[in-house]
């Protein structure tokens, strides 16, 4: 798991940086955040499961589809509500612990 979670964290400032480089390229680069927009989408679906991943991909594709938002690292972001902020909340759901009781 924590391999996973230290590849996941490389892989989301890599990304989030492929996304900073349209600021690179003035005019290239609005074009470029066109066919980046889906990209993003589709790897932050693939990237983090479940209704969390999706609201990500969603929000991926209107950050890096809006002009002048490129700035949001929203793949770090999601690794760190992933890994450090819904880690931490799952650890105090508070889940009962199943007890048998001798009859």
């Amino acid at each position: 798991m924590k391999e996973k979670k230290k590849k996941y964290l490389v892989l989301s400032i890599v990304l989030d940086i492929i996304g900073l480089l349209s600021f690179a390229f003035p005019l290239f680069g609005e074009f470029s955040d066109i066919l980046w927009a889906p990209i993003s989408g589709y790897i932050m679906t693939r990237m983090y499961k479940g209704f969390s991943g999706k609201v990500a991909s969603i929000i991926s594709v209107i950050e890096e589809g809006l002009p002048g938002l490129d700035f949001i690292p929203t793949f770090t972001l999601m690794w760190v509500y992933t890994y450090i902020i819904k880690s931490d909340e799952d650890k105090h759901t508070g889940r009962m612990i199943p007890i048998r009781v001798r009859s």
